[in-house]
């Protein structure tokens, strides 16, 4: 078994993120397999391979609509694999991607460099709430890996 209670750790990671935050948001979360994310990523992406978390807004940030949130879309059996590629639990591993996934309904996003190294402290800030180590250091001479 992976998790004990992944319900909890998910309510957790989205809970803590969102104070962190200073949001309130609806946010879905779904625990998919890699062909269904794969489907997903085609479809919405034009990339035709499985990803770790995909997230769709309803509505962006500031947008002045009412409905402000959205899906957080996690292929588990990838989350899995990553985590033990990595050396680390699939817990926090999954709680990593959960806090990625609120911070980019938050609006934040990685495409260009310095966006990047901002959401990145951002997530080891929020992770280091929860007492989950930063997943961007080095550990046994392993690199640290990127939300896809």
């Amino acid at each position: 078994m992976a998790m004990r209670d992944p319900a909890r750790d998910v309510k957790r990671a989205v809970g803590t993120a969102m104070r962190e935050l200073g949001v309130s948001v609806c946010v879905t979360v779904v625990l998919a397999d890699d062909r269904t994310v794969q489907r997903l990523n085609h479809l919405h992406r034009d990339k035709n391979k499985p990803t770790n978390v995909l997230t769709f807004e309803y509505a962006p940030a500031g947008s002045g609509t009412w409905l402000w949130g959205g899906d957080i879309i996690l292929a588990f059996p990838t989350v899995r694999r990553e985590a033990q590629a990595a050396g680390r639990t699939v817990r926090n591993h999954m709680m990593h991607l959960l806090v990625h996934g609120v911070l980019h309904l938050s609006g934040y996003d990685h495409h260009h460099a310095g966006e990047a190294r901002a959401m990145e402290m951002e997530e080891a800030r929020i992770l280091g709430r929860m007492g989950i180590p930063n997943p961007w250091k080095r550990r046994n001479g392993r690199e640290a890996g990127a939300p896809r």
